[in-house]
């Protein structure tokens, strides 16, 4: 079969959440979409609430992955041990709760495996290497189709991860820069790729955030908690067609939206 996995850029505060539940139902429907990841690390800004992360899986997604903002809401905690549809980066250090790769359901009996995993380039984050937990956990994993959302902020290292992992994985697509890249592509392995998927809320903001907080620490200014920016929101995502039979991605294309203003 043809599988259809959607992957869908960082969730970015309330605004975004919103604009996600209203439109992730309808946008599954029409690309007749089998599987939705879902990046909600920024869904309280920075951070996610259970609450939040509850609303994500209530829209449609299947699963929801994390980034370096994981603990910024620590009563996430819990809930990584409790719900098995939520990962956060497989190659945190330490005890660590929750976990970084799940087997999960899909069509026709398939067993669909998802790896979070977070880069340590310009990320300043005490993290396992990417590479050799990605090792590890293909060593041993028993899935039929394999993703991987990267959390990265280098290419470079989004890249190279790429180029490791072609051939044993069926998709990875980066997130974190909050800004979609253009270069979907299919690698020679099978492997579908982009860069960055791009994010979900304010449209008119600096990465989600209102522009001139953003200007003004650019600016040498006192530092402030970051706000969502208001206005209309955009849904930024990549869908990506895997031959089963195959085992092979086949089409890697970018679906973005944006909410329409009076």
């Amino acid at each position: 079969m043809i599988l259809k996995i959607l992957a869908v850029g960082d969730v970015v505060g309330d605004g975004g959440l919103s604009f996600l539940r209203r439109q992730l139902p309808a946008l599954k429907k029409k690309h007749n979409v089998h599987f939705t990841v879902v990046n909600g690390e920024n869904a309280s800004g920075v951070g996610i609430l259970p609450r939040q992360a509850s609303e994500i899986l209530d829209a449609g997604a299947d699963v929801v992955t994390l980034g370096n903002h994981t603990w910024n809401r620590l009563q996430i905690k819990d809930f990584l041990e409790e719900n098995r549809y939520i990962l956060r980066p497989a190659n945190f250090t330490g005890k660590a709760p929750g976990y970084g790769f799940r087997v999960y359901d899909g069509p026709t009996g398939l067993r669909i495996g998802v790896i979070n995993l977070i880069g340590r380039c310009e990320l300043d984050f005490n993290a396992d290497n990417p590479f050799f937990t990605a090792d590890r956990i293909l060593s041993s994993a028993e899935a039929d189709i394999l993703l991987v959302d990267f959390h990265a902020e280098a290419t470079s290292e989004k890249l190279a991860l790429a180029y490791y992992l072609d051939g044993r994985v069926h998709a990875l697509w980066g997130t974190h820069t909050h800004v979609p890249t253009a270069d979907c592509r299919i690698f020679p392995g099978g492997m579908g790729y982009v860069t960055d998927l791009g994010m979900t809320g304010p449209a008119n903001s600096v990465l989600g955030i209102r522009p001139q907080q953003s200007i003004n620490r650019f600016l040498g200014g006192i530092p402030s908690r970051y706000e969502p920016a208001d206005g209309p929101c955009k849904l930024e995502s990549v869908l990506f067609e895997v031959d089963t039979a195959a085992a092979r991605c086949i089409s890697a294309s970018r679906i973005d939206l944006l909410e329409e203003t009076s």
